[in-house]
């Protein structure tokens, strides 16, 4: 089919193309079995013809128009005014809320995860493939929800000789794809509309996944990473320094703190085996002031009261919150904390996506709209990307967590306030965020730590810049986004993909991949590399048919020769949707034609997807 569209991309069959196939299908007498007269020369015209009208799903959606306050009485425009401001309100608040229940939410996982996550560090077989390394990082992000944290387990162990630093690079690129499941999350909350869905795609996750791709095989080989870092360490004079405030912190701490408090020590220590609690809830959280002193004053010493479980419990003062004093173990809390922190964070985003909604309309939302996808004049266009990665790194560095920023810029992807064009940069310099972060904390460390930490802040920060240079900088190279807008419409027809995207991509294949690490790197090379060969062998054979299909034998130009449930969802998607009946599950109008055009063979044989 000669290709008309710029990129070399393919239209998708819209609803209109669909359509066209049930005309023809019906004008052939209706039965699937009868003869069709549909040439690949009608069927490219007609897909043209109709493409050029249709609307694209990926385009901003038009905004809702709403009345101007002239139009209303002065009592109406006050009681507008009031609902705007209430509407504001309960948009701060359930954004803030949000942000309290992400760190109950870690604060659980923590406590489920860390135990384990310590055992995973502990296994310095397993540690010393770079494939182990990466899906290992992937784990124990996923389980204690917080980069920050896992990057500071690995801290400790290559500060206390338990784990080297070329077998570290491998654990952060992990920490780095592991934080990128909170878009994915975070797009769940709009699975009730397609389109909200569908633009809430996993871009983030791409990004990463494929920058591991390329620099994991460059970093086992060449040690690129390794080197870098240690070079920049080298010029520069470092001294340790203060941490960097914590305004994110600072602002929840007064709510999350009368839920559960947390010995961030321990969690730490509980890879390398310093530990001697049995427990990471925080009992004690300071001393009286008299004894405090006299202590101070009679031993010359440092007071006791340094918010250990395990130290002396005479001069304490218990903390206060739900958990002081609680019989339950740590797994017990956990789920209580994870179960309660998914609840607000359902309600949370569900009620920002409805607000966005409501708040976002007319003038000002078109005005914020052209601000933030505004690109500068011909010839300086690629400044705009430039600055949003700007943007996106700075936001991140003053709320302290690319899980914010990650969290508020996908809900405006999903309403349509930001283009995934826009959205792709902000997450770059999110992730160049996050690691300046690190950095800073890592200049907190003690003396002894000081220089591990920071090459290994310095390692998280290489990786993210080498990615930004390989999939941004050179517009061709920008194979993210046309990745993320293919799974955002599968998705967008079959939502239930999302989940298992999750569940494989972030749990069950790295769990799988360890399992096989512990076995030893020959039961891991052996049963890995058929499958990535025959994966690699699926994607050539689909970019030949895609683009040279005369190269290929006659029954490889097109996949209906196989059973429909190895060509297509459909078939697992009524699976699906039998037990599921609610409206997140249920068929549209739209997939279901979609799905019996892509069912029909005359179609596949002459359509390319």
């Amino acid at each position: 089919m000669p290709n008309s569209l710029a990129g070399g991309q393919v239209p998708h069959p819209t609803l209109a193309t669909i359509d066209l196939v049930d005309r023809s299908l019906r004008d052939a007498g209706g039965s699937r079995n009868s003869p069709i007269d549909l040439t690949p020369a009608d069927t490219c015209s007609s897909v043209l013809v109709l493409e050029e009208g249709s609307m694209d799903p990926w385009a901003l959606p038009q905004l809702k128009n709403t009345s101007p306050l002239k139009e209303f009485s002065m009592a109406g425009r006050m009681c507008r005014m009031v609902i705007g401001f209430l509407k504001v309100c309960g948009l701060l608040g359930s954004l803030y809320f949000f942000i309290c229940s992400l760190d109950v939410l870690s604060s659980g996982f923590q406590l489920l995860g860390s135990r384990m996550a310590g055992d995973v560090f502990k296994g310095n077989a397993a540690l010393s493939n770079p494939v182990a390394g990466l899906v290992i990082g992937v784990l124990v992000t996923v389980l204690v929800q917080s980069s920050s944290t896992s990057s500071s387990i690995v801290v400790s162990m290559v500060a206390s000789k338990l784990l080297t630093v070329q077998a570290s690079v491998p654990i952060i690129m992990g920490v780095n794809v592991g934080t990128s499941i909170t878009s994915t999350l975070v797009s769940m909350a709009q699975s009730g509309d397609r389109d909200e869905f569908r633009r809430g795609s996993a871009v983030h996750g791409i990004f990463n996944w494929l920058t591991v791709l390329v620099l994991l095989p460059l970093e086992s080989v060449a040690a690129l990473l390794q080197r870098l870092s240690a070079l920049a360490l080298g010029v520069a004079h470092l001294q340790p320094g203060t941490r960097a405030p914590d305004i994110l912190k600072a602002l929840t701490k007064p709510l999350t703190h009368l839920i559960v408090q947390l010995d961030s020590d321990l969690i730490a220590g509980g890879a390398t085996g310093n530990t001697t609690t049995t427990s990471l809830i925080k009992h004690w959280c300071g001393c009286s002031r008299e004894l405090s002193q006299g202590h101070s004053s009679a031993t010359g010493a440092l007071s006791p009261c340094t918010g250990r479980n395990s130290s002396a419990l005479g001069d304490r003062l218990p903390c206060r919150h739900l958990f002081v004093g609680s019989v339950l173990s740590d797994p017990a809390i956990g789920c209580i904390l994870l179960a309660g922190s998914l609840l607000v964070l359902s309600a949370c985003l569900v009620l920002i996506v409805k607000l966005l909604n409501s708040v976002l309309r007319g003038h000002v939302a078109q005005a914020v709209r052209t601000v933030i996808n505004a690109d500068f004049p011909f010839p300086f266009g690629w400044l705009s990307g430039c600055l949003a990665i700007f943007v996106g790194a700075g936001m991140t560095f003053l709320l302290q967590s690319s899980s914010v920023f990650t969290a508020a810029v996908v809900p405006l992807m999903g309403v349509g306030v930001i283009s995934l064009d826009r959205a792709y940069p902000l997450l770059l310099g999110s992730n160049i965020g996050t690691t300046t972060t690190a950095l800073l904390a890592a200049l907190a460390s003690p003396s002894d730590m000081l220089l591990f930490a920071v090459q290994v802040a310095l390692i998280h920060f290489f990786f993210n810049l080498a990615g930004i240079l390989l999939w941004y900088m050179v517009p061709i190279l920008r194979l993210p986004i046309p990745l993320a807008k293919h799974f955002g419409d599968l998705t967008a027809r079959y939502r239930w993909v999302a989940v298992v995207y999750l569940l494989l991509t972030f749990l069950l294949l790295p769990l799988a991949v360890f399992g096989l690490s512990l076995a030893g790197g020959t039961v891991l090379a052996t049963t890995g590399a058929p499958l990535v060969g025959l994966v690699l062998l699926l994607i050539l054979v689909n970019i030949l048919q895609r683009c040279r299909p005369s190269w290929l034998p006659r029954s490889l130009r097109s996949w209906a020769w196989l059973p429909l449930s190895l060509r297509s969802l459909e078939p697992w998607d009524r699976l699906v949707t039998q037990c599921c009946s609610g409206r997140a599950c249920t068929h549209s109008q739209t997939a279901s034609k979609e799905a019996h055009c892509y069912e029909t063979p005359e179609v596949l044989a002459f359509q390319q997807f």
